[in-house]
């Protein structure tokens, strides 16, 4: 098996390299002591994790034991053993004591180490002889159904406290007694059960969800349930598996929580940062560790991925936060002033040097400095800049005398600083200096939880700026979005969702709103709900029966409109009344109730004759 050399921590930003920018390329992200690091994965074989000079993911730190626990990947997927190790190893905070499955979004712990797994999306195996694997092929086929024929998905996951028989056997009796014929439920270890219900929307109250909730916690009192629903919270299996599995780990004893649930808000100040991705919730609070510290940090990741609000939080969570944040970008310093932006300049010390100006470095005094895309400063700034980090004082350009600065630094970079040092065009010194800590941020089509967590969060406020009521983000705009490289990361979602709000004059942002960019061939016929087996589409026009020769629209699209025209006459005719609406046009309740949500129909006022008496 060929990995990267034990010694090297690669905190290059995805992209990088042709390796790690390949789409679906398997790693771990390992959090070590004050650093974040890549470890990539094969797609078989087997990883050696421990102290152990012969380790593949060799570590460092003393909590881990020189053998300390084996990974293996074959075709049916991932499994980790520990070795018997001292201080142990689990998954997802659940002790290892045998083989246990792996899916990406699994956090591992050795020891004191963390790391968050981020395994290739796998197709149906040809072979699934084991339970777990038989089941995740059926939901890989339920959730294909549900996108293609936009309709409604639930799956639940159930944390038993302990593996004991006697819960198995209870929750199993429910089963028995409750599961429908077209439900699929079964183990994905030895305390977590997963069931998957289509035809259910995951609304609180549903008919058949409460019920089955309510079995599930009533035979099992100490139970955690978690719930997620395509696509809203995801358009993979495994995205949709670990949103369940993080909002039963937020669920108390005996209750239950939405995959909503499993976000937390991070609030910085005026700045509050949405996190449900597992990699990100472990980068956060590395993040909020160093912050107690006077530690450089070091944050990589591609453009707009978030480094500034890593940097914010350190500085927010750290014994400065009463002090200013002063945010740099070096790449926009204009080029001959760079010295003087960061330093400051006496009056005459340059022609047009009229007045003299603090630098950007001694006005962040007792405070903390971001130096954004840090690879563009030219050589003679990182040279005076490093020399300030280590001696605590700036000098003026066109000055002698030395001013002490009290500054803390935050650097981040979407450059390969290594390789930058290598060519020789970033000081190796500076190098070191800047990353003791480092963090690497992973990019957004990695964090597939987020997108459309950050799409609905990114609406909402760009209509609430706007004055307007909210949008809803239809099923085929999410499958869309969950589709797209995003390669401006988070900025690029925001702006996408700034420009729906304001150039989408309904109700429902649909998918022939996006950008033709996003709408590959592939993906727009997969992004456009398709018509289910029991609907048929309309007989095409013929010629002279009133055909048009103008530009056609796409047949799905058609026939969207043809059924929210439909659906919504039958919720008028039913004055509101959701089920009268649903028998009128012969659609399964749970199917309508989706559908109206998605389509943001509502039933509209009847206006009212006089009264004859």
């Amino acid at each position: 098996m060929s990995v990267t050399h034990p010694s090297a921590r690669d905190t290059r930003p995805l992209g990088a390299t042709s390796e790690s920018s390949e789409s679906g390329a398997a790693y771990l992200l390992v959090l070590e002591g004050d650093s974040s690091w890549r470890f990539p994965l094969p797609d078989e074989g087997m990883v050696l994790v421990g102290r152990d000079e012969q380790a593949d993911l060799r570590l460092r730190d003393d909590s881990v034991s020189r053998r300390h626990a084996r990974l293996l990947f074959t075709d049916e997927g991932a499994r980790v053993v520990d070795l018997g190790s001292h201080n142990g190893t689990s998954i997802n905070g659940r002790p290892v004591d045998s083989a246990q499955p792996v899916l990406s979004g699994d956090v591992l712990s050795f020891g004191a180490v963390v790391a968050v797994v981020r395994a290739r999306t796998r197709g149906t195996p040809a072979r699934r002889a084991l339970e777990a694997d038989r089941l995740m092929g059926q939901l890989r086929e339920e959730v294909e159904r549900a996108l293609r024929y936009s309709r409604p998905l639930t799956m639940l996951v159930l944390a038993l406290p302990d593996a004991g028989p006697s819960g198995r056997e209870a929750v199993e009796t429910v089963l028995a007694t409750d599961a429908g014929p077209a439900e699929a439920a079964g183990w994905l270890d030895g305390t977590h059960l997963l069931w998957v219900l289509p035809e259910v929307s995951g609304e609180p109250g549903e008919e058949g969800l409460g019920e089955r909730v309510e079995a599930l916690l009533d035979a099992c009192p100490q139970a955690r349930l978690g719930l997620s629903a395509c696509p809203a919270d995801g358009c993979d299996v495994e995205t949709l598996v670990a949103a369940a599995r993080t909002a039963a780990q937020t669920a108390s004893p005996g209750a239950w929580a939405s995959a909503e649930d499993g976000i937390t808000r991070v609030s910085l100040g005026e700045r509050t940062v949405l996190v449900a991705d597992p990699a990100m919730a472990q980068l956060y609070a590395l993040l909020r560790r160093l912050a107690a510290s006077e530690l450089p940090v070091l944050v990589c990741g591609e453009t707009g991925v978030g480094k500034e609000n890593a940097a914010f939080a350190v500085h927010h969570w750290s014994p400065r936060a009463s002090g200013p944040f002063i945010a740099v970008n070096c790449a926009a310093l204009p080029e001959g002033l760079v010295e003087s932006e960061l330093f400051g300049h006496e009056r005459g010390a340059f022609t047009g040097a009229t007045t003299t100006r603090t630098g950007l470095l001694e006005s962040a005094q007792g405070g903390t400095v971001f130096l954004d895309e840090v690879g563009e400063l030219p050589p003679s700034a990182q040279a005076k800049l490093l020399r300030a980090l280590e001696v605590r004082r700036i000098t003026r350009v066109g000055e002698v005398r030395e001013r002490p600065i009290d500054i803390r630094v935050v650097a981040a970079t979407h450059r390969d600083l290594e390789a930058e040092v290598a060519a020789g065009r970033f000081r190796e010194d500076l190098y070191f200096r800047l990353g003791a800590a480092t963090v690497l941020l992973p990019p957004l089509r990695e964090r597939p939880r987020e997108v459309p967590m950050l799409a609905r969060d990114f609406l909402a406020r760009a209509c609430r700026a706007l004055g307007r009521s909210e949008l809803v983000l239809a099923a085929g705009t999410l499958l869309a979005l969950s589709r797209h490289g995003w390669p401006g990361n988070v900025r690029e979602l925001r702006n996408l969702m700034d420009y729906a709000a304001a150039a989408v004059t309904g109700d429902v942002v649909e998918p022939h709103h996006l950008p033709a960019r996003m709408l590959s061939r592939k993906a727009a016929t997969s992004a456009q709900p398709q018509p289910p087996p029991e609907q048929e589409p309309p007989a095409p026009a013929v010629a002279g029966e009133g055909a048009s020769r103008g530009p056609k629209v796409p047949l799905a699209q058609e026939i969207r409109e043809l059924e929210r025209r439909r659906m919504q006459e039958a919720l008028d005719e039913a004055e509101g009344v959701q089920t009268r609406a649903a028998a009128l046009i012969g659609m399964p309740i749970r199917t309508f109730s989706f559908k109206l949500k998605q389509l943001g129909l509502q039933a509209r006022p009847t206006r009212k004759g006089p009264s004859s008496g």
